[in-house]
């Protein structure tokens, strides 16, 4: 193997951790950016922004895009649910006062939800014993984190309920995908994901009284939301998949709530009491417990 190989296998080997803590500063920008603005104003900001990006990456390197109306309407659907719902979501509840690390903790039972809904639908999918004890700790953690919020007032029912909004868009916007979107260029597919979205935020943001101050901390956010997490983030995980890595990157996906707490804790100095990290520690349990996969026949022998 030479040098150059060597490196590129290292590279790969890191990717899916680097991938989750870029994932995980998504949380922690909307702490940067939304002391100087409102949360609609900024995503259709973002939006924008992220479909000029898409549009030139997808002229320069060719990209296809879907083809026939009922694939648009299908990507729409899901850009309606993953960029407008998941994404105004956490905003909100962030602008709300919520934590970053409160917030990520919510979002991240979306694998539990998953397993929930497709056990309730009867779907052949269903969750096994292990994956429903993974469920009840993954609940008790997040009651364990959200109740102590509640009780000192760093959340409100308002900021949970925005964070509530996010999750069900995430999740419902996963299962429509996997249902109803063919595989395709994944440029093209954001592009048309973020054009709906942007489409649902704009009248909400004219709707907000509060005006974006262009401080830097914003115009940083906005960079990174754009490059790092709409482009960045989306393109390295299309690449983890295709070298086979898709497996690692959902196993690690459980680690994303207590990598935005720490980060949190860091950049912001959010508090981490035993308890909220007995609480993160249970739920970050209980979805690993949901989403690993069994391993193969052949590593049973």
């Amino acid at each position: 193997m030479t040098d150059g190989e060597s490196q590129r296998a290292a590279l790969m080997r890191a990717a899916p951790a680097v991938f989750v803590l870029i994932w995980s500063t998504g949380f922690v920008v909307a702490r940067f950016g939304m002391p100087h603005g409102p949360p609609f104003s900024f995503l259709a900001w973002r939006f924008a922004l992220s479909i000029v990006a898409f549009a030139v990456w997808v002229r320069l390197a060719g990209a296809a895009w879907p083809r026939g109306t009922a694939q648009w309407l299908h990507l729409a659907v899901t850009g309606v649910l993953m960029q407008a719902g998941y994404l105004g979501g956490v905003w909100a509840a962030v602008k709300g006062g919520m934590s970053a690390g409160t917030s990520a903790l919510i979002v991240g039972l979306q694998p539990v939800l998953t397993a929930l809904w497709l056990s309730l639908s009867g779907s052949r999918h269903a969750a096994t014993p292990r994956q429903w004890l993974g469920l009840a700790l993954g609940m008790a953690g997040l009651v364990l984190v959200v109740w102590r919020k509640l009780a000192i007032g760093e959340a409100s029912p308002t900021t949970v309920g925005w964070a509530v909004t996010a999750l069900i868009s995430m999740t419902v916007g996963t299962l429509y995908q996997k249902r109803w979107v063919r595989t395709g260029d994944v440029r093209t597919a954001n592009a048309v994901q973020m054009a709906a979205g942007l489409i649902v935020v704009l009248p909400l943001a004219w709707l907000e009284r509060e005006a974006i101050e262009w401080h830097p901390e914003l115009i940083g956010a906005m960079v990174w939301s754009v490059l790092a997490l709409s482009l960045g983030a989306n393109s390295l995980l299309v690449l983890l998949i295709q070298r086979g890595a898709a497996t690692r990157v959902t196993s690690l996906f459980y680690l994303v709530p207590p990598c935005t707490a720490v980060l949190a804790w860091l950049l912001f100095g959010e508090t981490l009491t035993a308890l909220v990290l007995t609480g993160m520690g249970l739920t970050a349990g209980g979805v690993w417990l949901v989403a690993r996969e069994p391993a193969p026949a052949a590593e049973l022998k």
